[in-house]
Order: C-alpha cells, then sequence, then structure tokens
C-alpha cells in the first residue's frame, strides 16, 4: 500500500518518520480554509482535515494521510498569520492564558475514511515586549496557527501542556498510527 502524505508540512513528515514511515508522495491539497460564519474551532478542524482528504482521492493501492492543526482561544480560530502585526496579536493574546490545540486527521483509501481529532490543553506564559519583539524577528511565526510552533524559539513560552506533543507540532503521532493499523497499513511488519 503507497502512503500518500497530504500536506507539505515537513513538521508532519518528521513526525511521520518518527513511526518509521516516510510517505511514498507527497500532495498538498488546494482547498479555501476560511473558517464558516459562527463555526468553532474544533468543527473548524476536523473540517478541513476532511475536506483535504476528499480533495484528494487515493488511487489503488492508496492511503491517503490528511491534518489540519487549529489554535484555539475560548470560541476564536487563531490560524496562520496573514503579518507580523497580526502574528503580535496573537501571541499577546495567548500570553499569561491557557488555549487548545486542535489537529484533526482523516485517513482515506478506496475501500474507506477514518477521522479523528485530538485536543491539547496549553500554556503559554506572560511575555514581556522584549520577548514579543525578539520572537517575532525570528520570523518562526510565519505560517504557523497560532503564531508560534512549540518546537521552535516558542517553545521558551510554553511551561506547560496537557495532551499530545506531537499533537501541537502537527501529527499526533499514537493517533495517527492507530488511523493507519485501522485503514490496513501494514504499520508493524513483522521482521
Amino acid at each position: 500500500m503507497r502512503l500518500i502524505l497530504g500536506s507539505g508540512s515537513p513538521r508532519r513528515r518528521e513526525l511521520l518518520g518518527q513511526l518509521g514511515l516516510t510517505p511514498d508522495e507527497i500532495r498538498a491539497a488546494d482547498i479555501d480554509e476560511t473558517p464558516a460564519k459562527g463555526e468553532l474551532p474544533r468543527p473548524y478542524c476536523t473540517r478541513m482535515a476532511v475536506e483535504k482528504a476528499q480533495a484528494l482521492p487515493p488511487g489503488p493501492g492508496e492511503l491517503v494521510l490528511t491534518a489540519d492543526t487549529t489554535v484555539a482561544l475560548g470560541r476564536r480560530i487563531l490560524g496562520k498569520p496573514e503579518n507580523r502585526a497580526e502574528a503580535g496579536e496573537f501571541l499577546r493574546s495567548l500570553a499569561g492564558r491557557r488555549h487548545r490545540v486542535i489537529t484533526a486527521l482523516a485517513v482515506r483509501t478506496e475501500a474507506g475514511f477514518w477521522q479523528r481529532d485530538v485536543v491539547t490543553s496549553v500554556k503559554m506564559k506572560r511575555l514581556s515586549e522584549s520577548e514579543l519583539f525578539a520572537y517575532l524577528e525570528t520570523g518562526d511565526w510565519e505560517g504557523k496557527a497560532g503564531g508560534y510552533a512549540i518546537q521552535g524559539p516558542a517553545g521558551a513560552f510554553i511551561p506547560w501542556i496537557s495532551g499530545s506533543y506531537s499533537a501541537v507540532m502537527g501529527l499526533p503521532v499514537a493517533e495517527t498510527a492507530q488511523l493507519l493499523v485501522a485503514a490496513g497499513y501494514p504499520l508493524y511488519k513483522a521482521a
């Protein structure tokens, strides 16, 4: 069975590597990721993973894995900031508070469809303006939901999480393995 990763994220490729997997092909889905009016973070994130999988129909013998990660501050969805000012706004909102990081997964084969989401609680410490400025200067916020990546310099801002560290990075490793096995992917091969 060929494994198709429906994401251009280098982090997701690295996390698949923790399972000893290298995708046979990478196909990023081109979908509209705009939240619907009044849409809540968890249903939004699930919808994104599912729509990505629907946009990438598997061929014979293929399994397509897609994911979406969303940062939720209460009912507010903090997506990828469009610019430095928005990244600063997101980080000021998150500083000193708990928020949720939701990663939804979808696995699709010709025979079926499997979906799951993982919610992790994250606390960000209070940030001084100098810490915020220095972080924004790194550019690490670019392309990151909520304007930060826990595995980068912003990891110094996160004193506590409850849940899956790899899900906060963008792909919950344990849950991904479970979905792949459920879909019939030969994850654990006998020697």
